[in-house]
């Protein structure tokens, strides 16, 4: 048996200034990829900024659309510098229910995001803070 791709754990602890936006809708997620473009090179210091900022883009898209699918009331966006590379939470209102990546599913289906990300990404998990719950991963930069 496989150990759970996104186990119930608290982030990383942050190290400098984060990103934060809030959404209620898809059509929100060009201006979040818009913030993150500028905000990136900022807290990068010297890190493959190309590689890592598709990486970013591309694990948000999939985080938040999931929230905005199957969470519920607004998500928020964070990204935040942590001492290894860079934390990426995404939080919703419900608390109630984990992520539930897709399995034995065709992935002509959909619903491989989870699965993404896990690839894109090294340490990751989710927690609940407040009525909140929050899907964050780590991606390194260095």
């Amino acid at each position: 048996m496989q150990p759970d791709p996104w186990p119930r754990r608290p982030p990383p602890e942050t190290t400098g200034p984060p990103y934060e936006y809030e959404i209620t809708r898809a059509a929100q997620l060009r201006a979040v990829r818009a913030g993150l473009r500028s905000w990136l090179p900022r807290v990068l210091d010297g890190a493959d900024e190309d590689g890592v900022l598709e990486t970013v883009l591309l694990a948000v898209d999939e985080l938040a659309s999931n929230g905005l699918r199957h969470g519920a009331g607004s998500v928020c966006v964070r990204a935040a510098p942590t001492p290894g590379g860079l934390l990426l939470d995404v939080s919703d209102d419900d608390p109630d229910h984990g992520p539930q990546p897709a399995i034995d599913r065709d992935p002509a289906l959909g619903g491989m995001g989870l699965h993404v990300v896990a690839r894109l990404t090294g340490e990751r998990g989710w927690t609940v803070a407040g009525r909140r719950k929050h899907v964050w991963a780590c991606l390194r930069t260095r």
